[in-house]
């Protein structure tokens, strides 16, 4: 066991980095989103971006620099437009993303929108000739992770038969299996956009090391920034467009100082745990680059253990109770089959 451990160290330290941000993820969504008092959903989703997409990707990009060096530099030698064309598309994925979990709960929304995005932002890149690992070997690796949340949306499909129309409006207001069914694959097929623009800044995170000394731990974090800068931008415009429509603008100002101030602090903690997700791949994908398929699945690592966090969320915020033993088993199931997806790419 021990020299299991000593051979896999940085294997293993990847994955354990990926996971932390991963599970930060899952809680910015199942845990705060609830703790956000009398505003509604394009309120919250405003101001928990500005520090999600844009004050704490800053942060990260700029401690990612050694002193003396500049962002504005960095972004001036190299071609900026890519990421953010990239994160503007992965902005309607973020947004549907959100409309996945309404219509389909934390669990079952997070699990089927992520798996789409898995699939396509890990395959995408490898069709594309990026990378040296098979895409052979990469589309076993993604065949595996899908099977898992293949089981995961049929224990879905289980619960919502087992429950009385009032039980499940009980555990999700808007609970609409078909709609968020739709609403959830395109939200994984466009969200996969996020990687595609980390991958259409590798020049940026080769100049940041090469000419600007980034240690190659933070290197990925200036091309996370414009990603997201690009998904604000999307997101915004949505977000503005539905408080006008719904007479929300209101909720900025007619609450309570107190409620006000706690709001905005639930926002911000969301957008940090949010963002930490980006954060952990960047620094556990450097200990991935001596395991070439696992770096080039390291999309789908992060993926998966976002579904997984996801559900265990589901199971903590009682959003499967009285869906029935069956459904219980065939969850389990699911689960069990990402966990092994995650160690697959180290086993071929």
């Amino acid at each position: 066991m021990i020299d299991f451990i000593t051979d896999n160290w940085f294997y293993i330290n990847g994955l354990l980095l990926i996971s932390i941000g991963s599970q930060a993820q899952s809680s910015s969504y199942a845990v705060l989103i609830t703790r956000v008092k009398q505003w509604q959903w394009e309120s919250f989703w405003l101001v928990q971006g500005i520090f999600a997409w844009l004050v704490f990707p800053y942060i990260g990009a700029a401690i990612s620099l050694p002193a003396g060096a500049s962002l504005w530099e960095l972004y001036a030698g190299e071609n900026v437009l890519m990421p953010i064309v990239f994160g503007i598309l992965w902005g309607v994925g973020g947004l549907t993303f959100g409309l996945s979990m309404r219509y389909l709960g934390v669990a079952l929304g997070q699990s089927i929108a992520l798996g789409m995005c898995s699939a396509c932002g890990t395959m995408l890149p490898a069709l594309m000739g990026e990378g040296t690992a098979s895409t052979v070997t990469l589309s076993i690796c993604v065949a595996v992770m899908l099977a898992g949340v293949a089981v995961i949306g049929y224990a879905g499909k289980l619960r919502e038969l087992s429950m009385s129309e009032e039980e499940r409006r009980k555990a999700i207001r808007d609970f609409a299996f078909s709609k968020g069914l739709l609403v959830a694959v395109i939200a994984g097929v466009m969200s996969a956009c996020f990687k595609l623009g980390l991958n259409a800044g590798n020049p940026i995170k080769e100049a940041g090391m090469t000419e600007f000394g980034v240690h190659p731990l933070l290197a990925l974090s200036p091309v996370i920034l414009l990603v997201t800068v690009g998904g604000f931008v999307t997101n915004v415009g949505y977000c503005l467009f539905c408080n006008a429509k719904n007479k929300t603008f209101s909720d900025y100002f007619c609450v309570k100082p107190a409620t006000f101030i706690s709001n905005i602090l639930f926002c911000a903690l969301s957008g940090l745990l949010w963002y930490l997700q980006f954060f952990t791949l960047g620094v556990g994908e450097y200990f991935l680059k001596d395991y070439p398929v696992a770096l080039a699945f390291s999309w789908s690592i992060l993926m998966a253990q976002n579904v997984i966090f996801s559900i265990m969320w589901g199971l903590i915020l009682k959003e499967w109770k009285g869906s029935g033993r069956k459904a219980g088993i065939v969850l389990v199931a699911g689960m069990l089959v990402l966990i092994f997806s995650l160690i697959l790419p180290k086993l071929i």
